[in-house]
């Protein structure tokens, strides 16, 4: 049974984020509201958490998974940012934007596009998220905690966050509830490894984006 901790969405208890840190680096899986959806995330270095994060998903390993980074500057230690990518994403972060970007030798190759060598990154605005990665001091498993039903697609139907917790506690170690429902829109997806950027999904923030591109 999973562990909840209700934080403040604005000025999260320090106390209780040095637990959910401490528990994370000791390759806790977690689920926790996001600036769009509520993900099942952990720690980006605990590969069991990660493996754990993919067989909750029901993801196979040629799937790439998404994770948070705390800032821009962040971001280039774990990608190839080119000069266009670069000035387009300062204009967009922090905010609800995912970037495909390609990987450098600090993601593990579990989280990786095996193929392309890519990765997807987002820099949250949301306070919570942001006060996790700065305790943490590693980058955040972010992957929607929309499940696949027994056909393999992909679940939408839960709108409701007491829903929500009662079908994951089981799979989780810990349940973070900021007082916020969970989000039903998605993050837009950018792929920043081409000029001008390719648009994979279109999704909350899109009118930014579009008005840069």
């Amino acid at each position: 049974m999973a562990t909840i901790y209700e934080v403040h969405p604005q000025t999260p208890q320090l106390r209780k984020i040095d637990e959910i840190v401490a528990a994370l680096k000791n390759g806790a899986v977690m689920l926790y509201p996001t600036d769009t959806v509520y993900a099942i995330g952990c720690d980006i270095n605990s590969k069991a958490a990660v493996d754990r994060v993919r067989q909750i998903k029901r993801m196979s390993n040629d799937k790439p998974l998404t994770f948070l980074c705390q800032s821009l500057s962040n971001i280039s230690e774990y990608a190839i940012v080119s000069d266009p990518a670069y000035r387009l994403m300062k204009h967009l972060i922090p905010g609800t934007y995912t970037f495909i970007l390609p990987a450098t030798k600090l993601v593990p190759k579990i989280v990786q596009d095996p193929k392309r060598k890519t990765t997807g990154i987002r820099v949250p605005k949301q306070v919570l998220c942001q006060s996790l990665l700065e305790n943490l001091g590693n980058p955040v498993i972010s992957a929607s905690a929309h499940l696949q039903d027994d056909d393999g697609d992909e679940s939408i139907e839960i709108v409701e966050k007491a829903v929500l917790f009662d079908r994951l506690e089981k799979m989780v170690d810990l349940i973070i509830d900021d007082g916020s429902e969970p989000g039903m829109e998605g993050s837009t997806i950018l792929d920043m490894t081409i000029d001008p950027p390719d648009v994979i999904r279109e999704g909350l923030g899109w009118s930014e984006v579009a008005a840069w591109l």
